[in-house]
C-alpha cells in the first residue's frame, strides 16, 4: 500500500492517432513493462486526440480553459514526469503532439521541472528527426529530458517489430525500452531530491512553492550542512 502512494506517477503522451499505431504500440508495450518489472512506477496513457487545435480565442477569463482543454492539464499536472511517443511527421513533431504540449503549455505551464523521455517508431531514421525537435520545444516549456538511453525503432526492417494491430512484438526493443523507463525512474527520484534537497534555497522555495502553493520553513541540517524543507 505504501509502495501504490509513493509510485512515480508518468503521464504517457502518443503523436499518433491511427489505431495500429506503432508509436501508440510503445506506450501500450511500456505500461505492460511497469505493471511486470518495474515497481513504483505506474503510467497512464493520456489522450490527445480530442483536444481542439490551440486558439486563445477559446481561453476565458480568469484563466480557463474549454472543459476538455482543463482535464487534460489536470493529468499532465498531477503527472510526475512524462513519455512521449513521438511519430516523426516531415522531418519535425507530428501535429497532435505539438498541439498537447501547447495548451498545457499556456499560463500555468503545467510541463515545468518534471522529467522526461521520449521514444520513437518510423521509417528511415526511426523518427529521430522528431525527437531532437521534441527536446528542442522542451528547453522552452521547462522539461527534463533524459539523455541516454535513446529508442529509436525503425518499424520496417525485418525482423519484425509490430503485428498487425500495432503491438511491440520484438524482445529487444522491449528490452531497451525497458532501460528507456529505468532510466525515466531513476532522473525522476533525482530531481526530486533534487528539488527537497539544495544548496540553494531560493531554488527550492520556488519549486516547492510551486508545487505545494504553501509558504515553507526552514530548517537546519547539520549533518549535510544543508537547508532542507
Amino acid at each position: 500500500m505504501e509502495a501504490t502512494k509513493s509510485a512515480i506517477k508518468v503521464a504517457a503522451l502518443c503523436g499518433s492517432l491511427r489505431k495500429a499505431s506503432y508509436n501508440g504500440g510503445l506506450v501500450r508495450s511500456a505500461m505492460e513493462i511497469c505493471k511486470e518489472s518495474i515497481p513504483g512506477m505506474q503510467i497512464e496513457y493520456v489522450e490527445v486526440s480530442p483536444l481542439p487545435m490551440i486558439n486563445t480565442d477559446l481561453e476565458e477569463e480568469g484563466g480557463k480553459f474549454p472543459a476538455v482543454v482543463e482535464e487534460f492539464r489536470r493529468k499532465i499536472s498531477r503527472a510526475d514526469s512524462f513519455l512521449f511517443a513521438s511519430p516523426e511527421y516531415n522531418y519535425s513533431i507530428a501535429p497532435p503532439l505539438k498541439n498537447a504540449i501547447d495548451w498545457a503549455s499556456r499560463p500555468p505551464n503545467v510541463w515545468a521541472d518534471k522529467a522526461a523521455a521520449i521514444v520513437s517508431a518510423g521509417g528511415n531514421f526511426g523518427g529521430g528527426r522528431a525527437q531532437y525537435h521534441l527536446r528542442q520545444t522542451g528547453v522552452y516549456v521547462d522539461l527534463h529530458f533524459i539523455n541516454k538511453p535513446e529508442l529509436f525503432v525503425y518499424a520496417f526492417q525485418p525482423p519484425a517489430k509490430f503485428d498487425a494491430d500495432g503491438n511491440l512484438i520484438d524482445a529487444e526493443v522491449k528490452e531497451r525500452l525497458k532501460q528507456v523507463l529505468l532510466s525515466l525512474q531513476k532522473f525522476t527520484l533525482q530531481l526530486r531530491g533534487q528539488c527537497c534537497r539544495s544548496r540553494r534555497p531560493n531554488d527550492v522555495l520556488h519549486c516547492l512553492g510551486k508545487r505545494t502553493g504553501k509558504t515553507l520553513d526552514w530548517t537546519w541540517s547539520k549533518s549535510t550542512k544543508t537547508k532542507v524543507c
